[in-house]
């Protein structure tokens, strides 16, 4: 996988849950196909902590199963920065254990103006990845993007 597509109403809703949870941190999964999301599941954070988040086993269990009983695949993990930029903190590198997994860091920084970055981290190394927002009824499915 090399980027991402996201609808905007997914971003919308990430930043909803962002603004909701604030200022503690958000998190939740995306799933959808071929690098394209088509769904969002808002997690709770465990921690319920400003600084750092960790998802509820069994939530996380029942998405996977929801998931696959669609077809489809988890594609991004999804977090918020209240109050830092979106950029992966120590923590989140040292807890990233899935190198082929997408990792999303919504800021919210700059409350007007939310930031999302994606990123893949393996053994301690971030490499940042395109992500392409889109409206849901511009998207064609015959089309072959390329990010």
């Amino acid at each position: 996988m090399t980027g991402l597509f996201l609808p905007q109403r997914i971003v919308d809703a990430m930043v909803l849950q962002a603004e909701a949870e604030d200022p503690k941190e958000a998190c939740g999964l995306l799933s959808g196909q071929e690098r394209i999301v088509r769904e969002i599941h808002e997690l709770t954070n465990a921690d319920d902590s400003e600084d750092h988040f960790s998802m509820l086993p069994a939530e996380q269990f029942a998405v996977a199963k929801k998931v696959r009983a669609t077809g489809t695949d988890i594609l991004a993990v999804y977090h918020t920065h209240p109050t830092s930029p979106a950029r992966p903190s120590e923590e989140d590198i040292r807890l990233a254990f899935a190198p082929d997994m997408v990792y999303l860091i919504l800021s919210l920084l700059v409350p007007w103006r939310p930031e999302l970055r994606g990123f893949r981290i393996c053994d301690g190394e971030v490499i940042e990845i395109p992500i392409q927002v889109f409206d849901d009824q511009d998207y064609d499915p015959t089309k072959d993007y390329v990010i």
